[in-house]
């Protein structure tokens, strides 16, 4: 039996896009991902799961399944339709009603700024490419701010590292763009600049609560790891998708050894990288402000040495074996390796959650304390007898707990575990069949359904004890 601290937070993820549905109720402003799902997917966000209406009734189910911390985003064309200018009250007045519900539920709110959805007339003006979005996400996170007093825990941005891969790297995103490796770190770049400004703002207003972000790591390993090649692959893996956000947010600059890294990629792929003095400046002042990092795992990969052609294949309907994924000069993605996966050729490995954390822990150590702010796991879900026996979930859930309990015996500061996801929501690119939820929801009666998962999630958080 293993023990979790007393003051742990058993929590669920959402995002405001993935689960509020209403994208055109009360003033709400366009993404861009309203046209690119019609246009490109089989699905849409309306209605979701209509959180925007039922989340009384999602946090009130928190309430007594025991989760006591919920990741919330706002969506910023929510608050400003165009991004900047006038204030859509509405948008403001709802996310105030849903901040006193979690207070009245006893749920602690960690609220993200920005979780995939730049409004669209941003966007489609190169989003976080154009440094004057940089501006006006600031601006925006400024008003929030100072708007939602009631809120402890601020992240500014989700996933840095996947939104530049969504959108110009594999081309799931919006824009659409492929195999631009200078567009990923260029907009990896300004957008851990945009998090710095947020950040060095609020803590020069001195708010009460605390401010960090939430970066999505998986850990990349070496398929053979006597080929000294398949270790340089996973090395410029990890820089592409790890390394070097976590250098700009921690270190306020690039090592020598990143920078030479993204140095052979950008020579082997093209593209180029505009890095300013008074960037790297403002990224220094941040990097001992952030007050925790949010760690988002759900996989790991193995990576062979590949210098032919780049192509990147997404599964995005759940079909094992659908995926290909190797950029020249850096390296191929493994699957013949003895580790499970999902149906959506995610490698499932604990290790590399602890390991994840283990590495901040050595290679970072201002990070002064981790929320793990997602993980689950992605399932066809099938709804019997009320519920969703769903025992695959709670093996995957328990064995990451297990990885969690190894790190802070080891000495990490893990806060916080953060199921993604509350209930289910739709998976950007996967459509409504990908499942991760705690609480079943019927899509056509927005009813919700506690999973065996729910119940096991529940008995956990009131013991915390793993059992």
């Amino acid at each position: 039996m293993r023990k979790l601290p007393e003051n742990f937070i058993f929590g669920g993820a959402t995002a405001a896009y993935q689960c509020e549905g209403a994208t055109k109720t009360d003033g709400k402003g366009p993404v861009a991902w309203d046209k690119y799902l019609e246009d490109n997917y089989w699905y849409t966000a309306e209605p979701a799961s209509d959180f925007y209406h039922k989340y009384p009734v999602d946090l009130k189910l928190a309430e007594e399944f025991g989760v006591n911390g919920i990741r919330i985003s706002i969506a910023w064309s929510r608050i400003f339709p165009t991004g900047f200018g006038e204030v859509n009250q509405k948008g403001v007045d709802f996310y105030h009603r849903v901040f006193a519900e979690c207070k009245k539920r006893g749920v602690e709110a960690f609220v993200t700024l920005h979780h995939f959805d730049t409004p669209e007339a941003l966007h489609s003006n190169g989003d976080f490419l154009n440094r004057e979005n940089i501006e006006h996400f600031v601006n925006y996170a400024k008003f929030c701010f100072e708007e939602f007093k009631e809120v402890n825990f601020w992240t500014t941005f989700n996933e840095i590292g996947p939104i530049g891969d969504g959108q110009y790297l594999v081309g799931k995103f919006p824009p659409g763009i492929k195999y631009d490796l200078g567009k990923v770190f260029q907009s990896h770049h300004n957008m851990v600049l945009a998090h710095a400004k947020a950040v060095l703002y609020y803590k020069e207003k001195g708010y009460d609560g605390e401010i960090g972000i939430v970066h999505a790591l998986p850990t990349k390993y070496p398929y053979d790891p006597t080929d000294e090649r398949d270790v340089r692959a996973a090395e410029l893996e990890d820089i592409i998708h790890n390394k070097f956000i976590l250098d700009a947010t921690y270190l306020g600059k690039y090592s020598e050894e990143t920078m030479e890294g993204v140095k052979h990629i950008l020579e082997v792929n093209g593209g180029s990288l505009d890095i300013r003095d008074e960037d790297i400046e403002t990224l220094s002042k941040a990097k001992d402000l952030n007050d925790f990092l949010g760690i988002n795992y759900y996989m790991s990969d193995w990576m062979a040495h590949f210098d032919g052609k780049t192509e990147i294949t997404h599964n995005g309907k759940g079909v094992k074996g659908g995926s290909v994924y190797q950029i020249k000069g850096v390296g191929k993605r493994m699957f013949d390796v003895d580790v499970p996966r999902t149906d959506w050729d995610w490698m499932i490995y604990p290790k590399g959650l602890y390991d994840q954390i283990m590495r901040v822990k050595r290679d970072y150590p201002n990070y002064k304390k981790i929320y793990i702010t997602e993980n689950g796991l992605g399932y066809k879900d099938e709804f019997k007898d009320g519920t969703v026996y769903d025992d695959a979930r709670i093996d995957y859930i328990k064995q990451h707990f297990e990885a969690i309990c190894d790190a802070i015996d080891d000495g990490a500061d893990v806060r916080g575990y953060f199921l993604w996801s509350l209930m289910d929501v739709f998976s950007w690119s996967n459509g409504y069949e990908k499942r991760y939820g705690l609480f079943y929801v019927d899509f056509d009666t927005q009813e919700r359904y506690p999973k065996k998962s729910a119940y096991w999630y529940k008995e956990l958080a009131e013991t915390k004890e793993l059992k």
